[in-house]
Protein backbone atom coordinates (compact mmCIF):
# COMPACT_ATOMS: atom_id res chain seq x y z
CA UNK A 1 0.00 0.00 0.00
CA UNK A 2 1.28 3.57 -0.55
CA UNK A 3 2.08 5.97 2.02
CA UNK A 4 -0.87 8.47 1.03
CA UNK A 5 -3.44 5.45 1.47
CA UNK A 6 -2.13 4.16 5.10
CA UNK A 7 -2.14 8.11 5.97
CA UNK A 8 -6.05 8.07 5.05
CA UNK A 9 -7.27 4.84 6.98
CA UNK A 10 -7.56 6.81 10.27
CA UNK A 11 -9.75 9.58 8.70
CA UNK A 12 -11.64 6.95 6.69
CA UNK A 13 -12.05 5.15 9.62
CA UNK A 14 -13.22 7.88 11.66
CA UNK A 15 -16.14 8.46 9.18
CA UNK A 16 -17.13 5.20 8.75
CA UNK A 17 -17.58 4.71 12.81
CA UNK A 18 -19.61 8.64 12.56
CA UNK A 19 -21.94 6.99 9.67
CA UNK A 20 -22.41 4.02 11.56
CA UNK A 21 -23.61 5.81 14.76
CA UNK A 22 -25.65 8.19 12.71
CA UNK A 23 -27.25 5.25 11.18
CA UNK A 24 -28.52 3.73 14.06
CA UNK A 25 -30.31 7.51 15.80
CA UNK A 26 -33.38 7.34 16.30
CA UNK A 27 -34.32 10.68 14.94
CA UNK A 28 -33.83 11.37 11.00
CA UNK A 29 -30.92 13.17 9.89
CA UNK A 30 -30.47 14.63 6.86
CA UNK A 31 -27.45 16.31 5.64
CA UNK A 32 -27.67 19.22 2.74
CA UNK A 33 -25.73 21.33 0.77
CA UNK A 34 -25.62 25.00 0.13
CA UNK A 35 -28.52 24.38 -2.88
CA UNK A 36 -30.12 21.87 -0.86
CA UNK A 37 -28.88 18.61 -2.29
CA UNK A 38 -29.13 15.63 0.04
CA UNK A 39 -25.49 14.80 0.90
CA UNK A 40 -26.81 12.10 3.32
CA UNK A 41 -29.65 10.77 4.73
CA UNK A 42 -29.72 7.71 7.42
CA UNK A 43 -32.26 5.02 7.18
CA UNK A 44 -34.54 6.37 10.02
CA UNK A 45 -35.58 9.75 7.54
CA UNK A 46 -35.68 7.78 4.96
CA UNK A 47 -38.56 5.41 6.56
CA UNK A 48 -39.79 8.65 7.86
CA UNK A 49 -39.84 10.04 4.48
CA UNK A 50 -41.20 7.14 2.60
CA UNK A 51 -38.36 7.53 0.21
CA UNK A 52 -35.69 4.92 -0.61
CA UNK A 53 -32.35 6.15 1.05
CA UNK A 54 -29.97 4.60 -2.19
CA UNK A 55 -31.48 6.71 -4.79
CA UNK A 56 -32.41 9.76 -3.07
CA UNK A 57 -28.77 11.24 -2.77
CA UNK A 58 -28.02 14.08 -5.03
CA UNK A 59 -31.74 14.99 -5.42
CA UNK A 60 -33.05 18.64 -3.92
CA UNK A 61 -35.24 17.86 -0.86
CA UNK A 62 -37.75 20.53 -1.94
CA UNK A 63 -38.64 17.38 -4.73
CA UNK A 64 -39.83 15.44 -1.59
CA UNK A 65 -41.02 18.27 0.76
CA UNK A 66 -42.05 20.57 -1.52
CA UNK A 67 -41.99 24.23 -1.32
CA UNK A 68 -41.25 24.87 2.37
CA UNK A 69 -39.97 28.05 4.46
CA UNK A 70 -38.66 26.35 7.18
CA UNK A 71 -36.07 24.57 4.48
CA UNK A 72 -35.62 27.98 2.78
CA UNK A 73 -34.26 29.81 6.06
CA UNK A 74 -32.35 27.29 7.08
CA UNK A 75 -29.81 27.21 3.38
CA UNK A 76 -30.29 30.68 4.03
CA UNK A 77 -27.86 30.38 7.06
CA UNK A 78 -30.79 30.30 10.19
CA UNK A 79 -31.45 27.71 12.20
CA UNK A 80 -34.52 26.94 13.60
CA UNK A 81 -35.68 24.33 16.11
CA UNK A 82 -39.10 22.15 17.40
CA UNK A 83 -40.81 22.92 14.13
CA UNK A 84 -44.19 21.11 13.20
CA UNK A 85 -43.82 20.37 9.52
CA UNK A 86 -46.51 19.01 7.39
CA UNK A 87 -45.64 17.05 4.07
CA UNK A 88 -48.71 15.73 1.39
CA UNK A 89 -47.80 12.28 -0.56
CA UNK A 90 -50.02 10.26 -1.82
CA UNK A 91 -50.65 8.19 0.71
CA UNK A 92 -51.15 11.11 3.14
CA UNK A 93 -50.33 13.86 5.44
CA UNK A 94 -46.93 13.24 7.52
CA UNK A 95 -46.50 15.19 9.94
CA UNK A 96 -43.46 15.61 11.98
CA UNK A 97 -41.32 17.76 14.82
CA UNK A 98 -38.21 19.81 12.85
CA UNK A 99 -34.46 21.15 13.89
CA UNK A 100 -32.28 22.44 11.54
CA UNK A 101 -28.68 23.78 11.91
CA UNK A 102 -26.57 25.51 9.26
CA UNK A 103 -23.06 24.03 9.13
CA UNK A 104 -19.82 26.44 8.53
CA UNK A 105 -16.05 26.29 8.16
CA UNK A 106 -13.52 26.95 10.08
CA UNK A 107 -13.58 30.39 8.09
CA UNK A 108 -17.30 30.62 9.13
CA UNK A 109 -18.43 30.30 5.97
CA UNK A 110 -21.66 28.48 5.10
CA UNK A 111 -21.32 25.36 3.81
CA UNK A 112 -24.47 23.27 4.34
CA UNK A 113 -27.28 22.31 6.78
CA UNK A 114 -28.02 19.04 9.12
CA UNK A 115 -32.04 18.34 9.75
CA UNK A 116 -33.25 16.16 11.72
CA UNK A 117 -37.10 14.60 11.64
CA UNK A 118 -38.83 12.67 14.30
CA UNK A 119 -43.06 11.48 13.64
CA UNK A 120 -45.32 13.64 15.82
CA UNK A 121 -46.09 10.43 17.44
CA UNK A 122 -42.41 9.97 18.87
CA UNK A 123 -42.52 13.58 19.92
CA UNK A 124 -45.50 12.94 22.09
CA UNK A 125 -44.32 9.94 23.58
CA UNK A 126 -41.15 12.07 24.43
CA UNK A 127 -43.37 15.04 25.86
CA UNK A 128 -45.23 12.34 28.13
CA UNK A 129 -41.90 11.19 29.30
CA UNK A 130 -40.49 14.41 30.16
CA UNK A 131 -43.78 15.44 32.29
CA UNK A 132 -44.05 11.86 33.84
CA UNK A 133 -43.72 14.54 36.88
CA UNK A 134 -47.29 16.14 35.96
CA UNK A 135 -50.22 14.41 36.23
CA UNK A 136 -52.47 17.94 35.67
CA UNK A 137 -53.24 20.28 33.70
CA UNK A 138 -55.42 23.47 34.32
CA UNK A 139 -58.19 21.96 32.44
CA UNK A 140 -58.47 19.13 35.32
CA UNK A 141 -58.59 21.66 38.03
CA UNK A 142 -62.57 21.21 39.09
CA UNK A 143 -64.18 25.00 40.18
CA UNK A 144 -67.24 26.61 39.15
CA UNK A 145 -66.64 29.40 41.41
CA UNK A 146 -66.27 32.94 39.70
CA UNK A 147 -63.04 33.24 42.22
CA UNK A 148 -60.82 29.88 40.85
CA UNK A 149 -62.07 31.38 37.38
CA UNK A 150 -60.19 34.36 38.06
CA UNK A 151 -57.36 32.92 39.90
CA UNK A 152 -57.29 30.59 36.59
CA UNK A 153 -56.65 33.18 34.06
CA UNK A 154 -54.38 34.93 35.54
CA UNK A 155 -52.15 31.57 36.45
CA UNK A 156 -52.81 30.51 32.65
CA UNK A 157 -51.26 34.19 31.42
CA UNK A 158 -48.51 34.09 33.69
CA UNK A 159 -47.25 30.45 32.55
CA UNK A 160 -46.20 31.88 29.81
CA UNK A 161 -43.68 34.11 31.33
CA UNK A 162 -40.08 32.83 32.70
CA UNK A 163 -40.93 34.66 35.93
CA UNK A 164 -40.94 33.84 39.51
CA UNK A 165 -44.48 32.38 41.16
CA UNK A 166 -45.35 32.14 44.45
CA UNK A 167 -48.18 30.00 45.28
CA UNK A 168 -49.95 30.49 48.18
CA UNK A 169 -53.09 28.87 50.20
CA UNK A 170 -53.98 27.31 53.16
CA UNK A 171 -53.18 23.11 53.30
CA UNK A 172 -55.12 20.80 50.95
CA UNK A 173 -55.78 23.61 48.96
CA UNK A 174 -53.83 22.24 45.40
CA UNK A 175 -50.82 24.01 45.39
CA UNK A 176 -48.34 21.09 43.59
CA UNK A 177 -51.78 20.92 41.28
CA UNK A 178 -51.45 24.75 40.09
CA UNK A 179 -47.77 24.11 39.81
CA UNK A 180 -48.14 21.51 37.90
CA UNK A 181 -50.47 23.08 35.51
CA UNK A 182 -48.62 26.57 35.07
CA UNK A 183 -45.82 23.82 33.97
CA UNK A 184 -47.61 22.40 31.63
CA UNK A 185 -48.72 25.43 29.83
CA UNK A 186 -45.58 27.34 30.09
CA UNK A 187 -42.60 27.15 26.85
CA UNK A 188 -40.85 24.88 28.99
CA UNK A 189 -43.30 21.77 29.36
CA UNK A 190 -41.39 19.83 27.09
CA UNK A 191 -38.24 19.68 30.29
CA UNK A 192 -38.33 18.36 33.60
CA UNK A 193 -40.58 19.35 36.39
CA UNK A 194 -38.69 18.83 39.44
CA UNK A 195 -40.63 19.10 42.75
CA UNK A 196 -39.42 19.10 46.28
CA UNK A 197 -40.94 19.56 50.03
CA UNK A 198 -38.95 22.16 52.10
CA UNK A 199 -40.10 20.72 55.31
CA UNK A 200 -39.75 16.88 54.43
CA UNK A 201 -35.83 16.67 54.66
CA UNK A 202 -33.06 17.86 57.64
CA UNK A 203 -30.82 20.98 56.41
CA UNK A 204 -27.92 19.08 55.49
CA UNK A 205 -30.21 16.28 53.02
CA UNK A 206 -31.84 18.86 51.95
CA UNK A 207 -28.84 20.79 50.68
CA UNK A 208 -27.60 17.70 48.99
CA UNK A 209 -30.58 17.00 47.11
CA UNK A 210 -31.16 20.88 45.94
CA UNK A 211 -26.84 21.64 44.75
CA UNK A 212 -25.51 17.36 44.48
CA UNK A 213 -22.04 16.74 45.62
CA UNK A 214 -18.77 15.73 44.14
CA UNK A 215 -17.11 12.73 45.17
CA UNK A 216 -16.03 12.64 48.83
CA UNK A 217 -17.95 15.57 49.96
CA UNK A 218 -19.02 14.06 53.27
CA UNK A 219 -18.93 10.63 54.91
CA UNK A 220 -21.69 8.26 53.41
CA UNK A 221 -20.70 10.25 49.89
CA UNK A 222 -21.92 7.94 46.61
CA UNK A 223 -18.60 7.32 45.11
CA UNK A 224 -18.37 10.05 41.49
CA UNK A 225 -20.80 12.30 43.38
CA UNK A 226 -24.29 13.05 42.23
CA UNK A 227 -25.80 15.54 40.63
CA UNK A 228 -28.54 18.11 42.30
CA UNK A 229 -32.64 18.68 41.78
CA UNK A 230 -31.59 22.20 40.19
CA UNK A 231 -29.25 20.05 37.78
CA UNK A 232 -32.26 17.71 37.16
CA UNK A 233 -34.34 20.87 36.57
CA UNK A 234 -32.54 22.45 33.85
CA UNK A 235 -34.36 24.54 31.66
CA UNK A 236 -37.86 23.29 32.96
CA UNK A 237 -39.59 23.62 36.51
CA UNK A 238 -38.40 23.12 39.61
CA UNK A 239 -41.20 23.50 42.71
CA UNK A 240 -40.20 24.42 46.20
CA UNK A 241 -42.94 23.25 48.23
CA UNK A 242 -43.41 24.70 51.86
CA UNK A 243 -40.79 26.78 51.23
CA UNK A 244 -41.65 28.86 54.26
CA UNK A 245 -39.72 25.80 55.90
CA UNK A 246 -36.08 26.13 53.70
CA UNK A 247 -33.40 26.98 56.45
CA UNK A 248 -31.62 30.54 56.20
CA UNK A 249 -28.52 29.15 55.05
CA UNK A 250 -30.42 27.34 51.98
CA UNK A 251 -32.39 30.83 51.46
CA UNK A 252 -29.02 32.39 50.99
CA UNK A 253 -27.91 29.31 48.32
CA UNK A 254 -30.93 29.70 46.64
CA UNK A 255 -30.75 33.44 46.49
CA UNK A 256 -27.75 33.26 44.60
CA UNK A 257 -29.21 30.96 42.09
CA UNK A 258 -31.72 33.03 41.31
CA UNK A 259 -29.69 36.17 41.08
CA UNK A 260 -27.05 34.99 39.25
CA UNK A 261 -28.06 31.52 37.56
CA UNK A 262 -25.42 30.01 38.93
CA UNK A 263 -24.86 27.50 42.44
CA UNK A 264 -22.11 25.20 43.16
CA UNK A 265 -22.40 21.70 44.39
CA UNK A 266 -21.12 20.47 48.01
CA UNK A 267 -17.52 20.11 48.05
CA UNK A 268 -16.84 21.78 44.43
CA UNK A 269 -14.78 25.39 43.69
CA UNK A 270 -16.76 25.29 40.44
CA UNK A 271 -19.66 27.27 39.37
CA UNK A 272 -22.41 25.07 37.65
CA UNK A 273 -24.83 27.64 35.15
CA UNK A 274 -28.73 26.73 35.56
CA UNK A 275 -32.01 27.23 33.81
CA UNK A 276 -34.61 26.89 35.85
CA UNK A 277 -37.83 28.58 36.51
CA UNK A 278 -39.14 28.62 40.29
CA UNK A 279 -42.19 28.00 41.53
CA UNK A 280 -42.84 28.40 45.25
CA UNK A 281 -45.46 27.66 47.44
CA UNK A 282 -46.50 28.25 51.26
CA UNK A 283 -49.54 28.27 53.59
CA UNK A 284 -47.23 30.36 55.92
CA UNK A 285 -47.27 34.42 56.20
CA UNK A 286 -44.12 35.38 54.09
CA UNK A 287 -44.15 38.52 55.13
CA UNK A 288 -44.90 38.20 58.70
CA UNK A 289 -41.62 35.77 58.50
CA UNK A 290 -39.54 38.49 57.16
CA UNK A 291 -40.47 40.93 59.89
CA UNK A 292 -39.84 38.12 62.58
CA UNK A 293 -36.21 37.58 60.61
CA UNK A 294 -37.52 33.77 60.05
CA UNK A 295 -37.19 34.26 55.90
CA UNK A 296 -34.86 36.38 53.84
CA UNK A 297 -36.60 39.49 52.66
CA UNK A 298 -34.44 39.78 49.42
CA UNK A 299 -35.42 36.03 48.75
CA UNK A 300 -39.15 37.08 49.70
CA UNK A 301 -39.31 39.30 46.68
CA UNK A 302 -37.32 37.31 44.17
CA UNK A 303 -39.70 34.72 44.57
CA UNK A 304 -43.23 36.77 44.55
CA UNK A 305 -42.49 37.96 41.42
CA UNK A 306 -45.96 36.93 40.70
CA UNK A 307 -48.15 36.24 43.76
CA UNK A 308 -50.88 33.46 42.91
CA UNK A 309 -53.28 33.20 46.63
CA UNK A 310 -55.91 29.93 46.08
CA UNK A 311 -58.88 30.33 48.26
CA UNK A 312 -59.64 28.09 50.82
CA UNK A 313 -62.58 25.82 50.08
CA UNK A 314 -65.17 27.41 52.59
CA UNK A 315 -64.70 30.46 50.82
CA UNK A 316 -65.85 28.82 47.59
CA UNK A 317 -69.02 26.57 48.74
CA UNK A 318 -70.09 26.23 45.11
CA UNK A 319 -67.08 24.45 44.00
CA UNK A 320 -67.75 21.97 46.90
CA UNK A 321 -70.93 19.80 44.81
CA UNK A 322 -68.41 19.45 41.82
CA UNK A 323 -65.86 18.27 43.91
CA UNK A 324 -68.16 15.97 45.69
CA UNK A 325 -69.42 13.98 42.42
CA UNK A 326 -66.10 14.16 41.00
CA UNK A 327 -64.27 12.13 44.28
CA UNK A 328 -67.85 10.12 44.32
CA UNK A 329 -67.05 8.68 41.37
CA UNK A 330 -63.20 8.48 40.86
CA UNK A 331 -63.38 6.25 44.30
CA UNK A 332 -66.28 4.52 43.53
CA UNK A 333 -64.85 2.98 40.10
CA UNK A 334 -61.22 2.47 41.53
CA UNK A 335 -63.08 0.74 44.26
CA UNK A 336 -65.83 -1.36 42.45
CA UNK A 337 -68.40 -0.20 44.51
CA UNK A 338 -72.21 0.74 43.78
CA UNK A 339 -72.77 2.94 46.45
CA UNK A 340 -74.57 6.57 47.07
CA UNK A 341 -75.33 9.54 49.80
CA UNK A 342 -78.00 9.61 51.88
CA UNK A 343 -79.52 13.08 51.17
CA UNK A 344 -78.22 14.32 55.04
CA UNK A 345 -74.86 12.83 53.94
CA UNK A 346 -74.49 15.40 50.86
CA UNK A 347 -76.21 17.99 53.45
CA UNK A 348 -73.57 17.15 56.14
CA UNK A 349 -70.77 17.32 53.12
CA UNK A 350 -72.14 20.54 51.88
CA UNK A 351 -72.26 22.54 55.16
CA UNK A 352 -69.18 21.65 56.69
CA UNK A 353 -66.20 24.11 56.63
CA UNK A 354 -63.72 21.96 55.42
CA UNK A 355 -60.25 23.37 57.45
CA UNK A 356 -58.54 20.60 55.52
CA UNK A 357 -59.98 21.87 51.94
CA UNK A 358 -59.75 19.67 48.86
CA UNK A 359 -57.62 17.24 50.21
CA UNK A 360 -59.75 16.75 53.68
CA UNK A 361 -63.07 16.54 51.59
CA UNK A 362 -61.05 13.73 49.09
CA UNK A 363 -59.95 11.63 51.87
CA UNK A 364 -63.34 11.93 53.70
CA UNK A 365 -65.23 10.51 50.16
CA UNK A 366 -62.72 8.18 49.71
CA UNK A 367 -62.81 6.94 53.59
CA UNK A 368 -66.69 6.75 53.43
CA UNK A 369 -66.62 4.80 50.41
CA UNK A 370 -64.01 1.94 51.56
CA UNK A 371 -65.11 1.72 54.90
CA UNK A 372 -68.95 1.46 54.80
CA UNK A 373 -70.97 -1.92 54.97
CA UNK A 374 -74.57 -0.70 53.80
CA UNK A 375 -75.72 0.09 50.51
CA UNK A 376 -75.57 4.28 51.21
CA UNK A 377 -73.32 6.02 53.05
CA UNK A 378 -74.89 7.43 56.05
CA UNK A 379 -73.72 10.45 58.30
CA UNK A 380 -72.04 8.83 60.26
CA UNK A 381 -69.95 7.32 58.03
CA UNK A 382 -68.65 10.61 57.00
CA UNK A 383 -66.14 10.80 60.55
CA UNK A 384 -66.56 14.35 60.12
CA UNK A 385 -67.95 16.71 63.49
CA UNK A 386 -69.52 20.09 62.92
CA UNK A 387 -69.18 20.65 66.63
CA UNK A 388 -67.26 23.71 67.60
CA UNK A 389 -67.51 24.53 63.89
CA UNK A 390 -68.37 28.32 63.40
CA UNK A 391 -66.76 29.37 60.30
CA UNK A 392 -69.65 31.55 57.81
CA UNK A 393 -69.80 28.53 55.47
CA UNK A 394 -71.38 26.31 58.70
CA UNK A 395 -74.14 28.90 59.93
CA UNK A 396 -75.06 30.58 56.99
CA UNK A 397 -75.07 27.51 54.92
CA UNK A 398 -78.62 27.28 53.11
CA UNK A 399 -80.64 23.80 53.06
CA UNK A 400 -78.78 22.71 49.81
CA UNK A 401 -80.12 19.20 48.88
CA UNK A 402 -79.12 16.30 46.70
CA UNK A 403 -80.96 17.68 43.48
CA UNK A 404 -78.99 21.20 43.91
CA UNK A 405 -75.87 19.22 43.75
CA UNK A 406 -77.01 17.02 40.71
CA UNK A 407 -77.89 20.45 39.12
CA UNK A 408 -74.81 22.01 39.98
CA UNK A 409 -72.45 18.96 38.37
CA UNK A 410 -74.89 18.84 35.49
CA UNK A 411 -74.55 22.36 34.84
CA UNK A 412 -70.76 22.37 34.84
CA UNK A 413 -70.44 19.60 32.50
CA UNK A 414 -73.14 20.55 29.87
CA UNK A 415 -71.69 24.37 30.04
CA UNK A 416 -68.04 22.88 29.48
CA UNK A 417 -68.85 20.30 26.78
CA UNK A 418 -70.88 22.60 24.77
CA UNK A 419 -67.90 25.44 24.90
CA UNK A 420 -65.55 22.62 23.43
CA UNK A 421 -67.81 21.74 20.62
CA UNK A 422 -70.06 24.14 20.15
CA UNK A 423 -73.11 22.61 19.31
CA UNK A 424 -75.91 20.31 20.77
CA UNK A 425 -74.88 17.59 19.16
CA UNK A 426 -71.18 17.25 20.20
CA UNK A 427 -72.04 18.09 23.35
CA UNK A 428 -74.59 15.51 23.47
CA UNK A 429 -71.77 13.06 21.99
CA UNK A 430 -69.61 13.79 24.94
CA UNK A 431 -71.66 13.82 28.01
CA UNK A 432 -73.79 10.38 26.71
CA UNK A 433 -77.13 12.37 26.61
CA UNK A 434 -79.50 12.44 23.34
CA UNK A 435 -79.89 15.25 21.42
CA UNK A 436 -83.00 16.33 22.39
CA UNK A 437 -82.43 15.82 26.08
CA UNK A 438 -78.98 18.25 25.68
CA UNK A 439 -81.83 21.13 24.18
CA UNK A 440 -84.16 20.80 27.13
CA UNK A 441 -80.94 20.89 29.23
CA UNK A 442 -79.66 24.20 27.83
CA UNK A 443 -82.88 26.37 27.58
CA UNK A 444 -83.19 25.15 31.53
CA UNK A 445 -79.91 26.49 32.32
CA UNK A 446 -79.73 29.28 29.97
CA UNK A 447 -76.61 27.84 28.00
CA UNK A 448 -78.50 28.44 24.65
CA UNK A 449 -75.62 31.29 23.89
CA UNK A 450 -72.64 28.71 23.66
CA UNK A 451 -73.52 27.58 20.18
CA UNK A 452 -71.41 28.45 17.66
CA UNK A 453 -74.32 29.43 15.07
CA UNK A 454 -76.57 31.27 17.74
Amino acid sequence: KSISSIALQPQEQREKELQTVLEFANDGIIGLSTEGAIRYINSAAAQLLRVDKNTIIGKNITSFIGANTLFDELLSGKSFDHQQMLIQTPRGTLHYLCSGRPIQDENEQFVGAVATLKSMKSAKQLVNSMMKNTKFEFKDIIYISSSMEELIKIAHRVAASSYSILIGGESGTGKEMFAQAIHCASPRRLHPFVPINCAALPEPLLESELFGYEDGAFSGARKGGKPGLFEAAHTGTLFLDEIGELPLLLQGKLLRVLQEGVFRRIGSHHDIGVDVRIVAATNRNLEQMVLAKQFRQDLYYRINVIPLQIPPLRQRPEDIPLLLRHFHVKYCTELNRHLDFSPAAVDSLLHYSWPGNVRELQHAVLRAIHLTSNKEIHVEDLLISHEADNSPLHANASQTNLKQVIDHTERFHLEKALKKHGSARGAAREIGLSHTAVLTKMRRYGLEHLLKDH
